[in-house]
């Protein structure tokens, strides 16, 4: 096999390529030589002039506002001065599984619905230390891009959804509260 090529595409799920050749014909009704050709998927996360793009096909982490209450317990010395703020969202689409999910820890899942908008805080640990933002948050798409998040605790809970606003506090009801991971 030759070594896999890089991926078709940059900062986007595509595909990468590797190739074989016939060194020998098969006689005496040998088999056929199997494929010459495989495929896997692939996504770099930088473009060639080393500019990160790839984190946009991965999904925003959330879980229910509450379990910053147990995060609260655990934050580092210094975090309580970086600045947090609130993203809302319009929920676009979800899976099945939001809907019957019934676990203790994970009924604050039963409360995602397609059109619904829902509040994210972004605040440490989850806040990246160096640009002072949330890994999904859409930091700079005003309601253009459609992009994906995924409930923690539940793999099967995900959905799409689009940013409607950005701001210091959030004005979602608590059952409509969450935070990113």
């Amino acid at each position: 096999w030759s070594h896999w090529s890089g991926c078709a595409e940059q900062c986007a799920p595509t595909v990468r390529i590797r190739r074989r050749h016939i060194e020998q014909e098969p006689q005496n009704n040998g088999d056929p030589c199997p494929t010459l050709e495989e495929r896997a998927g692939c996504l770099d996360y930088m473009d060639y002039q080393g500019v990160h793009c790839g984190q946009y096909y991965v999904p925003a982490f959330i879980s229910t506002a509450k379990y910053n209450n147990e995060r609260k317990k655990r934050t580092l010395f210094g975090d309580e001065k970086m600045p947090r703020y609130c993203a809302e969202f319009t929920i676009e689409s979800l899976s099945f599984h939001c809907t019957v999910e019934n676990r203790p820890f994970a009924r604050w899942m039963q409360y995602l619905r397609e059109g619904y908008t829902v509040c994210v805080t972004c605040q440490p640990p989850a806040m990246n230390s160096h640009n002072h933002r949330c890994h999904g948050d859409e930091a700079n798409s005003n309601g253009t891009r459609i992009s994906q998040w995924q409930a923690v605790g539940n793999f099967r809970c995900r959905g799409t959804w689009k940013k409607v606003h950005e701001g210091a506090q959030c004005s979602c009801p608590g059952v409509h509260s969450f935070i990113f991971t």
